[in-house]
């Protein structure tokens, strides 16, 4: 294994817990899918979990289906007994054949077969969840197979968990992948400070290989000048590769997306902007944590019209944001004179970054009990009427009191003091408030001024 796929498979300990549950939970065959969008990492993990395991692999690549049974029977050689069958003289005929084949070879011990890129493999054999279905239903209490479908394709990996898909009720597990939370993405930049750390992660996001691609030798503007600022830069077109093929919603996706990244945040503005009905758009987004709906903390399940969208995904904002405006010029050449004005840019966009990040934290130590024993949700909050905003509300108990704000400066050193007064004054526009209600205050690096009980948080904490 490269010391790049151990760096890219950091953190995913509960992932592989699951399989491992999965492997181990019964007898008889089983059925598992791993999904995600690209580059997340599903590959990595289906290698580190099949390690030292007897597996068969096969990567569907879009090939006609006589083509991907021959590559399947050549991957099966080494793992089916030697002598039962010639696979090099006689491939699998269908998937039936492979399936029976390879069932046959698992009687006595578990065999994995991992179909990535399933969705490919639909493309060119439709009838595959069909065909499996029935050998399944057949076959799982005679063998020790075990069958994980593995795919990029979100929406198509979704729809053969549907109750009228053919696999309908035969999955046993489903294990959704996604990118790195921030304190996750910590264990991939350990060369850098945890200063650095935070700007990476919110240029970035939690992608595993963009997070590899970053050289964490170089300052932060060499990393922009080699991976944007040229042709041919490795993150330069990144961004139009998942709008083509992440968005999953044709250019009606593209187009909201566009929206909300120059601005157009409300429904009623999208709908303008795109001149079309967002709605389903919207959802399949949502869905695909492209983006994500926007409500304050204190009516969050309720059928609130004060809601707003924003780009979730912290590359694709960077680079909606930031990067395509210059893409042309910087294929042009003119990347070396573009990287100041792309850099001078970089605090504002990290500003609501640094917001999401902050509270992601906070769940973390909610989830511990470290605010509150109840703590049921934490979010930002706004009013109109008093104009007010609060970085992070958190809110406990079954009357969802707020036992907890905070704010987040993405200031290198912020007084503490100063930013609890603020939050003391806008408190009140919460509609229910704890008898003790306590304060957070964040800043990149440093905090002053710190009043007593008062939690700080620095990217000391965030990206440890």
């Amino acid at each position: 294994m490269s010391v790049t796929l151990v760096v890219m498979f950091v953190n995913r300990s509960a992932e592989l817990a699951a399989l491992s549950e999965w492997w181990y939970d019964s007898p008889g065959g089983r059925i598992a899918l791993v999904w995600g969008r690209r580059r997340v990492g599903k590959t990595a993990l289906v290698n580190a979990f099949a390690g030292g395991r007897r597996a068969v692999f096969h990567t569907g690549a879009g090939r006609p289906a006589r083509d991907e049974l021959v590559v399947l029977s050549r991957a099966a050689e080494g793992a089916l007994a030697a002598g039962v069958r010639d696979l090099a003289a006689r491939p699998f005929a269908d998937w039936d054949d492979a399936l029976e084949s390879l069932a046959a070879g698992a009687e006595h011990e578990p065999l994995l077969l991992v179909l990535d890129e399933f969705p490919e493999l639909l493309h060119v054999s439709p009838e595959l969840p069909g065909v499996l279905r029935a050998f399944w239903d057949r076959a799982r209490e005679r063998t020790q197979l075990r069958i994980l479908l593995c795919g990029s394709a979100v929406r198509t990996m979704q729809a053969i968990q549907e109750e009228r898909a053919p696999l309908y009720g035969r999955i046993d597990l489903s294990l959704p992948l996604h990118p790195f939370a921030p304190h996750e993405t910590a264990a991939m930049l350990r060369e850098l400070s945890p200063s650095d750390r935070a700007l990476v992660w919110g240029i970035l996001g939690g992608v595993p290989l963009y997070l590899t691609w970053w050289d964490q030798g170089r300052s932060v503007r060499e990393n922009l000048a080699r991976l944007v600022c040229r042709p041919g830069g490795q993150l330069l077109d990144e961004g139009w590769l998942v709008l083509a093929t992440e968005g999953d919603t044709g250019d009606l996706g593209q187009l909201v997306l566009r929206a909300i990244a120059a601005g157009r945040t409300k429904h009623g503005e999208i709908e303008q902007a795109v001149r079309a009905e967002p709605a389903r758009t919207l959802e399949r987004l949502i869905e695909l944590r492209l983006i994500e709906r926007v409500v304050p903390v204190t009516e969050m399940g309720s059928r609130t019209r004060r809601r707003s969208y924003r780009i979730a995904d912290n590359f694709l904002a960077f680079w909606l944001g930031i990067v395509e405006p210059y893409r042309a010029e910087i294929e042009r050449d003119l990347g070396p004179s573009i990287l100041s004005p792309l850099m001078q840019r970089l605090d504002d966009h990290m500003g609501g970054r640094w917001e999401e990040a902050f509270r992601s934290h906070l769940r973390r130590l909610g989830a511990e009990g470290a605010l509150a024993s109840d703590v049921v949700r934490i979010g930002a909050f706004w009013s109109e009427r008093p104009p007010v905003e609060i970085d992070a509300v958190a809110l406990a108990g079954r009357r969802e009191e707020a036992v907890l704000v905070g704010e987040a400066k993405w200031a290198r050193t912020a007084d503490a003091a100063r930013m609890v007064r603020e939050l003391e004054h806008k408190a009140s526009a919460l509609p229910l408030l704890a008898a003790n209600l306590g304060y957070a205050a964040c800043a990149r690096e440093r905090l002053t001024n710190v009043p007593p009980t008062t939690i700080t948080v620095t990217a000391s904490d965030v990206f440890a």
